[in-house]
């Protein structure tokens, strides 16, 4: 898998799953399960290692984890013992918030609002690819 910096990129991995799975499950070589079990764990410690460089460019000791993902138990288990080893705080919402990233975007927007940051409707846009670190954060000192 690919890890730069704190960008992630997951094709290499799902094209291996397109090309050697199907094979190593009709050899019998492993259940679906198992398969599923190891891209779990490799895509789960891609997003720890992320969150962990994150927390030490940042100088945080807090993690929020948010969005569909957000609900898997394991990765809230692999997030928090890589929390615990940092002497950082893990915080996961509860399912009402983990559906999608809309409780994200909204408070985004709504930090920019407070602190004057406003836009006409006929002047803004949407960029599926928008990078977080893109973003001018003006309400964090």
């Amino acid at each position: 898998y690919i890890v730069k910096g704190m960008d992630v990129s997951f094709s290499g991995v799902l094209s291996f799953c397109e090309q050697r799975v199907p094979n190593l499950l009709s050899r019998g070589d492993f259940t679906v399960a198992e398969v599923c079990f190891s891209l779990q764990e490799t895509v789960f410690a891609m997003l720890v290692e992320v969150t962990e460089r994150a927390l030490a460019h940042c100088g945080s000791c807090e993690v929020l984890i948010v969005g569909g993902v957000g609900c898997n138990r394991r990765l809230q288990s692999m997030m928090g013992i890589m929390a615990d080893e940092r002497d950082a705080r893990l915080y996961a919402t509860d399912e009402r918030f983990c559906i999608d990233n809309g409780a994200m975007i909204a408070q985004a927007g709504w930090e920019m609002f407070t602190h004057g940051v406003k836009h006409k409707l006929e002047s803004t846009s949407c960029t599926q690819r928008y990078r977080t670190d893109d973003v001018d954060v003006i309400w964090r000192d």
